[in-house]
């Protein structure tokens, strides 16, 4: 895929897997090596089954970090990839649910830390995907993952750089045959911060989905939230994603730490019958407060408020 053209968020029905033609789909072993000095890497990558969300909306990523697959007929969009030792799991789990990882043509990313993106170079590899971000993000990818404007410099690792990212406008809304997503700039945990908003369907009921950035205000010792010069417009971006997290559209939230939306308690309660677990539409709301609160403390905290 070339060339990513705007179009209206309506979605075809979800393609049914074939269990035929998987093809090799080798990861680059030198690109998948456990990440180095993270003590929470491996509860992160604790392996979960893939499953279905809805529409052609999948779950593929492991227990601590997520990674949603998007299919459609033309071929597939996947959102974030996790640690470079993730990447061997996801293609795993595509494979698993019976797609082609070289039908993925697209790799979307909510942020550029290692424990999201350090995983999209070897998928990108083995798919021959094109990769899409904001521009902030793009530079970082390019770069291996670490940047001095982030709020977190100093505690984040490096990871194999992506050479060639496509840079995104704010609202852009890309696309793969019937699957449309559009990117909203949510800056703040990192400048590059990206929400994605979708719409899958089955039959006549369809449902927004979000796939919502971190929103967490944290950072490395000696950083200053109102008052350094590497980030300088961090408070100003956190309020403005704050804000567009408020005026989404939102059925379903989906966040780059499973976590961090209850993702967990909400599958095993739809997996005992309630039928409609997923959704809760008030989810983008009140994740929105919960980062709105978080950021109030940290500003508090500086200014030397109890």
């Amino acid at each position: 895929m070339r060339r990513l053209a705007p179009l209206a968020l309506a979605l075809a029905a979800p393609v049914i897997p074939s269990k035929h033609g998987l093809g090799a789909q080798t990861l680059d072993s030198t690109l998948t090596r456990p990440t180095p000095n993270c003590q929470s890497c491996a509860e992160w990558n604790a392996p979960h089954a893939p499953f279905h969300l809805f529409g052609n909306a999948w779950y593929v990523g492991t227990n601590g970090l997520s990674a949603v697959l998007l299919t459609s007929d033309a071929g597939h969009v996947l959102i974030d990839g996790g640690l470079a030792e993730t990447a061997p799991l996801v293609a795993a789990n595509v494979r698993a649910l019976g797609f082609r990882l070289e039908d993925v043509k697209l790799i979307l990313n909510s942020h550029a830390h290692y424990d999201h993106a350090a995983g999209i170079e070897p998928l990108r590899r083995a798919s021959g995907a094109t990769v899409a971000a904001s521009p902030a993000s793009a530079r970082w990818m390019k770069a291996g993952g670490v940047a001095t404007d982030d709020p977190q410099y100093g505690l984040v690792l490096a990871y194999a750089p992506v050479p060639n990212v496509r840079v995104l406008a704010d609202g852009e809304t890309v696309r793969v045959g019937t699957t449309a997503l559009t990117a909203h700039f949510t800056p703040g945990h990192t400048p590059g911060g990206t929400t994605w908003s979708w719409r899958s369907c089955e039959g006549a009921r369809c449902l927004d989905f979000v796939y919502a950035d971190s929103q967490t205000p944290v950072s490395a010792d000696g950083f200053s939230f109102t008052r350094n010069t590497t980030y300088p417009g961090i408070v100003r971006d956190f309020e403005h994603g704050i804000a567009v997290l408020e005026g989404l559209s939102c059925d379903v939230l989906i966040t780059p730490h499973p976590g961090a939306s209850s993702l967990w308690p909400r599958v095993a309660a739809r997996d005992s019958g309630k039928a409609d677990a997923l959704v809760a539409r008030d989810a983008c709301r009140r994740y929105a407060a919960t980062a709105r609160q978080a950021l109030a403390k940290r500003l508090a905290a500086e200014a030397g408020r109890p």
